[in-house]
């Protein structure tokens, strides 16, 4: 008997493991998500597996800096993850690379359930390369203080760009205090969130009188003193830290921001913070809504076309609408790229003694339709590039010269960059 039972053993061990070597593994990367996320990412796999027992799914987390790299190794050696998180800019250079497959086949009908906007970003050529996941979106606190002092009501929306300077400069005659810090040191977003090109056909194109005319406002306006003085709280890269320290000293009357950086106000300034009022943030000509920055997950060049239906399906799983609400109550601060989870109850229900983050995250949800990923796509050293159109416009708006030469100037040298 002996000799047969280990017989029968040995078949069941052979026959478990053949289960177990016919499993599709499905390995997708993240950026810099350990180990804060471990406890979501760890549920997403078991329900998944639970759900679909011939699947192994791995989750495997890199360094933001080290991923995408680390891709492009993985690809050159025909052993890529079936999924990668990538950001919008990353996306689309895999994309021009041929080095990610388009999913359109496998989005399939479940297109629909992603926001249009957010489609938009990881749609190029007419094909779609990502699976849209997290985004962001700005909203606009005002001190109700300040606007009631200048006349203004602080829960009437500001529309457009040239309302909102308009209050500002209203706010600055009557109240001394400036209105509000542009993102100036990121003139790419403020050129493209009024419906603005920089490059066509391989040149600059930002000096033409619309862009000029635009950056004239701006100039009018740091002289009139309605933007604040302070060069850092304007033409910085980031600017964030230096605007929001006057805000909550009442010493800026607007505040463009994402709707977490209400809760430094709330923290650091409480009497501010009971003055604030929450809008949705101006919207350019074009409707686009700023403040996006979409993350997502593409097929990488290289998966076993046999396996991509189930890659598919995972992808759609991971970004559905449940786990994407999951995702923004965990992160506290990041919104869903998916129609229904907006309507989310997280979002939308504001408790009896809401305040301006509470209200923030819901305006900000209600603008996520038409979000955006104001962002320059296809050259290969942005760095250069905009460092010299800040540099210009920072000249144009303080006056040092007028917003033609500056812009020509930074035009020039974008050219003499793009045709290399």
């Amino acid at each position: 008997m002996k000799p047969a039972l280990t017989v029968l053993i040995a078949c069941a061990l052979s026959i478990s493991n053949a289960a177990h070597a016919e499993k599709i593994r499905i390995e997708f990367w993240t950026m810099s998500l350990k180990p804060k996320f471990d406890g979501y990412f760890q549920k997403i796999e078991k329900d998944y597996e639970r759900a679909n027992p011939n699947v192994d799914v791995v989750w495997v987390d890199h360094p933001w800096d080290k991923l995408r790299a680390r891709l492009l190794g993985a690809i050159a050696s025909v052993q890529p993850p079936a999924l990668a998180n990538m950001n919008v800019e990353w996306a689309y250079d895999l994309a021009q690379r041929r080095a990610i497959l388009p999913i359109d086949n496998l989005l399939g009908t479940d297109r629909a359930n992603y926001m249009p906007g957010a489609l938009a970003d990881v749609t190029w050529g007419g094909r779609t390369y990502a699976f849209p996941w997290y985004n962001g979106v700005s909203v606009l606190a005002v001190n109700a203080d300040l606007f009631r002092k200048a006349g203004l009501d602080p829960t009437k929306p500001i529309r457009t760009l040239d309302e909102q300077l308009a209050a500002a400069q209203l706010i600055k005659q009557k109240t001394g205090i400036a209105g509000l810090a542009p993102e100036l040191g990121l003139p790419v977003r403020i050129f493209m969130a009024e419906g603005l090109p920089l490059v066509e056909g391989h040149r600059a194109v930002f000096n033409s009188p619309r862009h000029v005319a635009l950056l004239e406002k701006y100039a009018a306006a740091y002289k009139a003193g309605a933007l604040p003085q302070d060069k850092a709280t304007v033409f910085s890269e980031d600017n964030f830290q230096t605007a929001i320290t006057a805000y909550n000293a009442g010493k800026l009357a607007m505040l463009e921001t994402a709707p977490t950086g209400l809760t430094r106000v709330r923290d650091e300034a409480k009497a501010v913070y009971a003055r604030t009022e929450v809008l949705p943030a101006p919207q350019g000509p074009t409707g686009v809504v700023k403040g996006g920055w979409l993350f997502n997950f593409v097929v990488p060049k290289g998966v076993d076309p046999k396996i991509l239906p189930e890659v598919g399906k995972f992808a759609k799983f991971l970004t559905n609408d449940a786990n994407q609400i999951a995702f923004s109550k965990a992160t506290g601060g990041t919104y869903p790229s998916v129609r229904r989870a907006a309507l989310d109850p997280y979002f939308q229900q504001l408790p009896a003694n809401a305040g301006a983050v509470e209200k923030a995250r819901a305006i900000g949800a209600k603008n996520l339709v038409n979000v955006r990923t104001l962002t320059l796509l296809g050259a290969d050293d942005t760095e250069p590039l905009y460092r010299k159109l800040r540099e210009e416009v920072e000249s144009a708006v303080t006056g040092r010269k007028s917003a033609q030469a500056a812009l020509d100037t930074a035009a020039a040298f974008w050219n003499s960059k793009l045709n290399r």
